[in-house]
């Protein structure tokens, strides 16, 4: 009899625990799935989809029209590929730094290479001179930028204020650095598509947040009407900083001090830093 009281008990575990387990899993992963898709250029197009897609259902299933039933239960398993398709540039993001090893590059020429840039932006915006500049991280922009000039020089002020003097050829565009060179100058990056920013925000400063909407570039715009220094991460969108705070943000955003190690930690890394979406800042 004790010996029947014990298999009943195990058998009500084994029937409980399997069932919370997979809920608290599902839990986490349509957490993090909200977290990811909140504040993304996907998210009303997504939301929309469900909307429609959840009253169809209902109202199928009230009428009981079995044959919309039908077509709709295969929809579900097309709505894992439209995922995919509609957040293609997040996903390529976040896989890439899963799968790309960080740049190895000495503390001290990460530091050079940030001094170059501030220094260019110090002496352009004064003089309302327009600048983009577009730093690769993990990531390569070369699928992303269209068109321009390979220069394959390397990085120093002197350089960057010859490019984007106004009486030059090649001053419209977008400069590509990578590992302390110029990679390409008078690059187009695309355009964000979003509807929320201020009519102030022209077309260098769209292209800032678009590049750095596609990539994890760290994406720095002056302006040429007012001399306004931005800067660009993540589609997080910063205007009017000061120099000091460019060198504070590109300090923090590109000089390497502990990468997460592990697969756990980097995992954890990544979603706090995708999960809050891609909201900008607009100062």
């Amino acid at each position: 009899m004790r010996n029947g009281k014990v298999n009943f008990v195990w058998i009500i575990g084994q029937s409980v625990w399997r069932p919370a387990v997979e809920i608290l899993i599902l839990a986490v992963g349509l957490y993090y799935a909200f977290l990811f898709i909140r504040g993304t250029r996907g998210a009303p197009v997504v939301t929309g989809f469900l909307a429609l897609l959840l009253t169809l259902t209902i109202v199928t299933r009230v009428l009981e029209l079995k044959v919309l039933n039908s077509l709709l239960s295969q929809f579900f398993g097309v709505l894992a590929t439209a995922v995919v398709v509609i957040f293609q540039p997040e996903l390529r993001r976040i896989l890439a730094e899963l799968g790309n090893l960080p740049i190895l590059n000495p503390v001290r020429e990460q530091r050079e290479n940030i001094e170059d840039i501030v220094q260019t932006v110090d002496r352009l915006a004064p003089v309302h001179i327009g600048a983009l500049i577009a730093v690769e991280r993990n990531q390569q922009l070369n699928e992303l930028v269209e068109g321009g000039i390979a220069v394959d020089c390397e990085l120093t002020p002197e350089m960057l204020e010859t490019i984007f003097f106004p009486n030059n050829a090649i001053h419209d565009g977008g400069v590509v650095v990578r590992d302390g060179r110029i990679l390409r100058a008078a690059a187009i990056f695309p355009l964000t598509q979003r509807q929320d920013l201020p009519k102030s925000v022209g077309t260098r400063h769209r292209a800032a947040i678009g590049l750095s909407e596609e990539s994890d570039a760290v994406v720095i715009a002056v302006s040429e009407e007012t001399g306004g220094i931005s800067y660009a991460v993540r589609g997080q969108f910063v205007r009017n900083v000061t120099v000091d705070e460019l060198r504070a943000f590109l300090t923090s955003a590109l000089v390497r001090r502990q990468e997460p190690r592990g697969l756990r930690q980097r995992l954890r890394a990544l979603l706090a830093r995708y999960g809050g979406g891609t909201k900008s800042t607009l100062l």
